[in-house]
């Protein structure tokens, strides 16, 4: 019995070719264009997530160089109230005599403020002594008396009027009235102090871009800004004695003049390469 060989038909044969059913080319084709696509989304998200040496920007990091400036800046203006501080001193045989007296004193002080318009919440009493006084006859210690002395702080607010209110105060108590300071300040001195700020602030940063673009380098964030300005200590002035026999007539002559207040910032900045 002869075996038959059958040979299956030649693929490349235009009879015998083979071809994909549609659905079969459909799909196929479905797929290579989503591989397409996704090859495409991939790439993005490789360049996305790649970095380019020198690109990054600058931040605060602890490895990231960086630039610390200061400015000082100054503002000036016309101060509007005036802080007076007097002194009463009374001097008696006891001590309940010398603070009777006195206190008969600062009360004259205090209606002569009041009715030069200082309100009540404007006075302060700042300090108040009662002392044995001596003397030293023949080298031995004596008991002369006692002295009582009050000191008291009054904010002026109109500095129109406050020479005639310091005038009304030594008139109402006489010889016992002493001035041991005047100052002078801003009723709101966040007005002055912020331009002063700002003037500190803006002169901080003028520094901080010469600087880096001197260096080769350009400014990144601003990683901290403090305030170093502390507030002003004002020195007394020496104490001055006034009485009703000083012979001064009128009220006393008050000038506010100007004043200047200074602030100074510290600003630290981060650096990038170019």
């Amino acid at each position: 019995m002869s075996e038959q060989n059958e040979s299956p038909p030649e693929l490349s044969s235009p009879r015998h070719r083979w071809r994909p059913s549609g659905r079969a080319g459909v799909t196929v084709a479905v797929v290579l264009g989503a591989l397409v696509v996704g090859g495409a989304a991939l790439g993005l998200a490789l360049g996305a997530g790649a970095s380019t040496p020198g690109a990054a920007a600058p931040n605060c990091g602890s490895s990231q160089p960086r630039l610390t400036v200061q400015g000082t800046g100054q503002a000036q203006g016309t101060p509007d109230q005036l802080s007076a501080v007097f002194g009463f001193s009374s001097t008696a045989s006891s001590s309940a005599a010398a603070l009777s007296q006195n206190n008969g004193e600062v009360n004259e002080a205090l209606l002569a403020l009041a009715n030069n318009g200082v309100a009540r919440s404007d006075v302060q009493t700042t300090a108040l002594t009662l002392a044995p006084q001596y003397s030293y006859p023949h080298g031995v210690q004596t008991l002369t008396g006692y002295q009582a002395t009050n000191t008291v702080t009054a904010t002026l607010r109109d500095v129109k009027t406050a020479g005639t209110a310091v005038d009304a105060v030594v008139g109402a108590t006489g010889n016992a009235a002493t001035i041991n300071s005047l100052s002078f300040s801003f009723a709101d001195p966040a007005r002055v102090e912020d331009r002063a700020r700002t003037q500190a602030v803006h002169q901080a940063v003028s520094h901080a871009a010469a600087m880096a673009a001197a260096a080769g380098r350009r400014l990144g964030p601003v990683c901290s800004l403090t305030d170093n300005t502390q507030p002003p200590l004002y020195e007394p002035e020496a104490g001055v004695a006034f009485g009703a026999s000083n012979g001064a007539s009128g009220s006393v002559p008050v000038e506010p003049g100007s004043q200047t207040e200074s602030d100074q910032v510290t600003m630290v900045y981060a650096l990038a390469s170019r």
